[in-house]
């Protein structure tokens, strides 16, 4: 679901990152509100990006030889509320993209629209509206199924859209040659399948634990506005240790063989237009577009193994998120100080 660059028209890029901009303003806005009522948020906000980070390393494999991942964008708005699991996700996509080369940096705007902003706030109002009603579980699991399944299908749509309003004198793509009646089946065929289970199956099981240790700590908009806010009764080592498992079985996400869709590198891209006579050459825009070479590309660290590569990046970006999340708590403190 991470689009590549180039695949995007710039106009495209330009108006994802127009739409992503307001809403993202608004959940720093109200985190920044959340955490001045209660400081245990800030490293809080590090797990969560951990969290989101980590369970996007999980390829898993889609029948047809493309892969999938989960996001846990749903998880972390039912643990720290949908704008602060905006933010958290907005932050593993800006690691992602700059140091591990995992979507492009034009197409930002899109990625984070996609997974930092719909797909957090669907989510969260699915699994919030059915816990109204009595059918909290319910609400976890198709809030997190329908979150996922909305940002894929919306970047299905840009996509697909390009082959419309990207072309050339003579018609041809610019960017993306897939149209919408290819790119919006194959994403949704993907995450409706096999990604989207397996983001229910995680998010139900970290907030099944949730509830049973700790059920006063899962977001609630009362809670998070309220000054008697309380610290995390349950403890970050709890998270700690998901953390620390999920590190070492990361590697289990390279098993899952083929790249998914609509993230093939050139060569992979013009083998598949030829292999499906859409052409012979890269679109215009593709061929000449912007190229980036991320330090850490596809999360490989040079002189390691491809296994262990994956494992010290996964380290490398839990450490950032864990570090910001403590620079956030510690100015919190002087805040408080200071007043």
């Amino acid at each position: 679901m991470h689009i590549p660059d180039n695949y995007l028209s710039p106009a495209t890029c330009g108006v994802m990152f127009a739409a992503a901009t307001p809403v993202l303003a608004i959940s720093l806005s109200k985190t920044k509100q959340q955490l001045s009522k209660n400081r245990e948020l800030a490293p809080m906000l590090g797990i969560c990006a951990s969290l989101s980070f980590l369970v996007m390393m999980f390829n898993v494999p889609i029948p047809g030889g493309t892969t999938a991942h989960a996001v846990g964008a749903t998880l972390l708005a039912i643990l720290v509320g949908p704008y602060a699991a905006s933010v958290a996700v907005t932050v593993a996509l800006l690691l992602q993209a700059f140091l591990f080369g995992d979507g492009g940096l034009l197409a930002l705007g899109a990625n984070i629209f996609n997974m930092a902003v719909v797909m957090p706030f669907v989510g969260y109002g699915i699994y919030s509206l059915l816990r109204k009603y009595g059918h909290e579980k319910l609400g976890v699991i198709l809030g997190s199924y329908l979150g996922l399944n909305a940002a894929a299908l919306l970047a299905g749509i840009e996509l697909g859209l390009q082959p419309i309003i990207a072309v050339n004198a003579s018609g041809q793509p610019l960017y993306n040659p897939y149209p919408l009646t290819i790119s919006i089946p194959a994403m949704l065929f993907a995450h409706l399948l096999v990604a989207g289970v397996v983001e229910a199956f995680f998010t139900y099981a970290v907030y099944a634990f949730v509830k049973k240790v700790a059920p006063a700590e899962l977001y609630t908009p009362s809670r998070a506005t309220s000054k008697e806010a309380s610290k995390m009764a349950l403890g970050f080592k709890y998270f700690y240790y998901l953390i620390g498992a999920m590190i070492v079985l990361s590697p289990l996400g390279l098993l899952a063989s083929g790249t998914a869709w609509g993230e093939w590198d050139p060569s992979e891209l013009l083998s598949n237009m030829h292999n499906e006579h859409l052409g012979s050459t890269l679109p215009t825009g593709m061929a000449h577009g912007m190229n980036f070479n991320a330090l850490f590309g596809d999360y490989t660290v040079p002189g390691t193994t491809i296994s262990l590569g994956y494992i010290l990046s996964a380290i490398t970006a839990v450490l950032v998120f864990l570090v910001l999340g403590k620079i956030l708590m510690a100015v919190g403190k002087s805040n408080e100080h200071a007043n």
